[in-house]
C-alpha cells in the first residue's frame, strides 16, 4: 500500500506540473482556492494525526522537536522564496539564483515523503498524510513549473520538475527500507517526525494566512475552501485502512 502511495504522489507532482503547460491561461484564483483547501487540510491532518502519534512516541519531548521543524522550515523560506506556499514572486526570478531556490524546494520536498515511511499505532494515519501531503503538492507543483517557464529556462527544465516529483517519493521509500532494515534507523525516525510535523504546521498556517485576497481579507469562497480541507480532515478519523 505504501508503494501506491509514493506512486500516486509523483504521478499527482508531474500532472500538476502540466497544468500551466496544457492550461497556459490557468485562473490564479482556482490556485488561491487549492491553497487554502491543502492549507487547512495539512494543518487539520496534522493535528489529528500527526501530533498524536509524536506525542504517543515522544512525550512532552515532542514539543521541542516540533518547534525546530518550524524554525527549520522558516529558514527553508528564505532559501525557496515561499514556493512551498503557491508564491512566484517576479523580483525573485529577477534578483536570485534558481538555484537556492530549488534547493531549498527539494529539501523541503524530501521532508515531506518521510512520514509515509514510518509505522503507526493508527492504521489510518498513514493514508491521512499520503492525502494532505499529495493536496499540497499539486498546487506546489503548478507554482514550481510557472516558475521555471516564468525564468525563461530551456535547458534541464523537466529534470528538475523530474527531481522535485522523485523527491518525496524517494524520501518516503528510503525511511521505509532503512526503518524497517536498522534498528538504529528507526529509533531516529522516531525524533525526525515532529520535525517533520513543525515543518508543516508553518506551511499549513503560512498558506491559511497567505492565500487568499489582498490585504488577508476572508472570502466567502475562501472560507467555503477552508471550511471543505476541515471537513475532509475530520472525515479521515473515519478511515479504517487494512496495510
Amino acid at each position: 500500500m505504501i508503494w501506491m502511495y509514493l506512486l500516486f504522489l509523483f504521478v499527482l507532482t508531474i500532472a500538476g506540473s502540466l497544468v500551466p503547460i496544457v492550461f497556459k491561461k490557468f485562473n490564479n484564483s482556482w490556485i488561491t482556492l487549492m491553497l487554502a483547501f491543502s492549507g487547512s487540510f495539512l494543518l487539520a491532518i496534522t493535528f489529528l494525526h500527526l501530533m498524536p502519534e509524536v506525542f504517543h512516541e515522544l512525550g512532552e519531548k515532542a514539543g521541542l522537536f516540533i518547534l525546530l521543524g518550524f524554525l527549520l522550515q522558516l529558514a527553508l523560506q528564505r532559501l525557496s522564496h515561499g514556493i512551498e506556499h503557491g508564491h512566484v514572486h517576479d523580483h525573485a526570478i529577477s534578483h536570485h539564483s534558481l538555484t537556492p531556490i530549488f534547493f531549498g524546494l527539494i529539501i523541503h520536498a524530501f521532508m515531506e515523503g518521510i512520514p509515509l515511511g514510518f509505522s503507526y499505532q493508527s492504521s489510518n494515519t498513514t493514508p491521512s498524510i499520503f492525502l494532505a501531503i499529495a493536496a499540497h503538492k499539486i498546487p506546489e507543483a503548478i507554482t514550481l513549473a510557472s516558475l521555471l517557464f516564468m525564468a525563461n529556462i530551456k535547458k534541464n527544465k523537466w529534470l528538475l520538475i523530474l527531481l522535485f516529483a522523485l523527491a518525496s517519493p524517494l524520501s518516503g521509500i528510503l525511511a521505509m527500507y532503512f526503518g524497517q532494515k536498522f534498528y538504529f534507523i528507526s529509533n531516529q525516525l522516531v525524533y525526525i517526525i515532529p520535525i517533520v510535523a513543525g515543518a508543516f504546521l508553518h506551511i499549513s498556517t503560512t498558506i491559511l494566512y497567505e492565500s487568499g485576497t489582498k490585504h488577508h481579507q476572508l472570502s466567502r469562497q475562501k472560507v467555503m475552501a477552508v471550511a471543505l480541507g476541515l471537513g475532509f480532515a475530520l472525515a479521515t478519523l473515519l478511515l479504517h485502512v487494512h496495510e
